[in-house]
């Protein structure tokens, strides 16, 4: 039990590193809480910072998930129940939103719980991926991709038949996301959600 706990915290610390943060104050001295949409991820790290930055923010944020995964493998011997790589892969998410580096302020946990269900749950992770990429396409707003991917997860979990501890974490990951992006869904459903390729605005613009 011991083992499982501390499992799970050193997951929950691993998925907490705010990446985003660190990249944009070494690379630009840039508090990425005050520009842009002010939130603590890869999407705003791309508007402020450059693609380049945010494309490595958004892969340091998946290695988080599949990361706190790996770990909880490792430690096998202190997994009885069999569901301690679930454990540990909610563990991560919840550090990555809810970030004690950052007075629990932190990201929206997409990239991440990409990284924890690309290992355990593969095929679903491609399904939601796919949901994505055309979403975000189409409307060019990567929040509406990022829901729709997110309500696809559990779905595609449950239609291909991985576990109930999978399909059931896929659920209340897709949960969490939706509500951490409750103001993009406020302002898509009053047409006014930014679209990808526009630039930065002023910060607090958007929340």
């Amino acid at each position: 039990m011991i083992a499982a706990m501390g499992t799970l915290f050193l997951a929950f610390l691993i998925g907490a590193i705010p990446f985003s943060f660190l990249l944009a104050r070494l690379l630009g001295g840039v508090d990425i809480r005050r520009v842009g949409s002010g939130n603590i991820g890869a999407t705003n790290l791309a508007r402020t910072m450059g693609p380049w930055a945010g494309g490595a923010g958004l892969l340091l944020d998946v290695i988080k998930g599949v990361a706190a995964v790996l770990l909880a493998r490792v430690a096998k011997d202190a997994d009885p129940g069999g569901n301690l790589e679930v454990l540990a892969g909610g563990a991560a998410i919840v550090g990555h939103i809810y970030s004690p580096f950052l007075a629990f302020r932190g990201g929206k946990g997409v990239a991440t719980g990409a990284g924890v269900f690309g290992l355990l749950a593969p095929w679903a992770t491609l399904a939601a991926l796919g949901v994505f990429i055309v979403a975000t396409l189409l409307s060019r707003m990567v929040s509406l991709g990022s829901m729709l991917a997110a309500a696809a997860l559990p779905i595609a979990a449950y239609l291909l038949g991985y576990s109930g501890a999978i399909s059931g974490l896929a659920a209340l990951v897709a949960l969490l996301v939706v509500a951490r992006h409750r103001s993009n869904l406020a302002r898509i459903l009053r047409g006014e959600e930014r679209r990808w390729g526009a630039t930065a605005s002023r910060p607090g613009a958007e929340r």
